[in-house]
């Protein structure tokens, strides 16, 4: 008996990309790939985030856990993470987790000495290292940006303090991932579909008026269908805004035209849309993603051989067998 080859090849085109948005479309390839890809964009690529608050003076309205869950929240440049070490695993501190390869310190001094209130933000904290700072979400290009005009929204606001109140704190940041705790993870948002095939049967559309026509097209609670001003035929505007709703399969079926539009799911075809949250660029956590999904499937190949794969992969080897 001839063995099964269930070997892929995917192919990726992109069709939009900015810094903290990517629209790809990944095609040759299963839901099973698609879905492994987007789980460990999520929860397994490796950012850095504030994990220990060391409050010297807190004399705002927020108490100290409150900040403290603040200041995690915020996202950090991560370009370096993916070099970093996981403090659990750093030799150079016995796992201490603050030397300069597995952390990064920050400080916060902010003291309002006026009757104005002080917004303090997450420009305000000062980081050891230059490569791994707070988020700048402000666009000098965009003479409109909100952040970039009002003094009040310099940054990711941490406490407000009025005159005499006075936060002073000093914080590290250390490499996990998303499986961990949510302000390690990476990504806003990330979501693929499968892009919808739709054909139209001209023939049966032909016995429809054009009241009807329209009818029929204002039935799909998305703008995928339109009228052509010139032949008044029904045409395809935009096949991904169809939802999988089924709705103008159902006014077809009311009008006694079952069989009007056929639509199916192409199940080799996903179109991905990837939101980062300005750790990383989108299209890095795409590669990112990548190269954690090959490790991990390398791994399960060198599974088998227990002290081989805890050698090569440490913690992920062990993570993949369930230990």
């Amino acid at each position: 008996m001839e063995s099964i080859s269930y070997q892929r090849f995917p192919k990726v085109k992109i069709r939009e990309m900015k810094d903290d948005y990517l629209k790809f479309e990944l095609r040759e390839t299963d839901a099973s790939m698609a879905n492994a890809l987007r789980r460990v964009m999520i929860a397994e690529v490796p950012t850095i985030a504030i994990d220990l608050v060391e409050i010297e003076v807190n004399s705002s309205v927020l108490n100290d856990e409150f900040i403290a869950h603040r200041l995690g929240l915020i996202p950090l440049t991560s370009e370096r993470a993916m070099g970093m070490r996981f403090s659990r695993d750093c030799d150079a501190c016995d796992g201490d987790g603050q030397c300069e390869y597995c952390s990064v310190e920050f400080h916060l001094r902010a003291k309002c000495m006026t009757d104005q209130t002080l917004d303090v933000t997450s420009k305000d904290l000062y980081s050891s290292d230059h490569t791994v700072t707070p988020v700048d979400f402000s666009d000098p290009s965009d003479p409109n940006d909100p952040f970039e005009n009002t003094e009040t929204q310099r940054g990711v606001i941490i406490v407000k303090l009025r005159r005499g109140q006075e936060l002073r704190l000093r914080a590290i940041a250390r490499k996990g991932i998303g499986k961990d705790h949510a302000k390690w993870s990476p990504a806003a948002t990330v979501t693929f579909m499968y892009e919808p095939d739709i054909h139209i049967n001209e023939d049966l559309m032909e016995t429809l008026s054009l009241e009807e026509k329209i009818s029929w097209i204002e039935s799909s609670p998305t703008k995928v269908f339109d009228i052509d001003n010139v032949t008044q035929q029904v045409v395809v505007v935009d096949p991904e805004a169809y939802t999988y709703d089924d709705e103008v399969i159902k006014k077809a079926e009311a009008m006694g035209k079952p069989g009007l539009v056929d639509i199916r799911a192409k199940e080799d075809s996903f179109i991905f849309t990837v939101e980062s949250t300005g750790a990383v660029k989108a299209s890095q956590l795409v590669l990112n993603a990548i190269e954690i999904l090959k490790q991990k499937l390398d791994a399960v190949r060198l599974s088998d051989d227990t002290v081989e794969a805890d050698d090569q992969f440490g913690e992920l080897g062990v993570h993949m067998r369930g230990g």
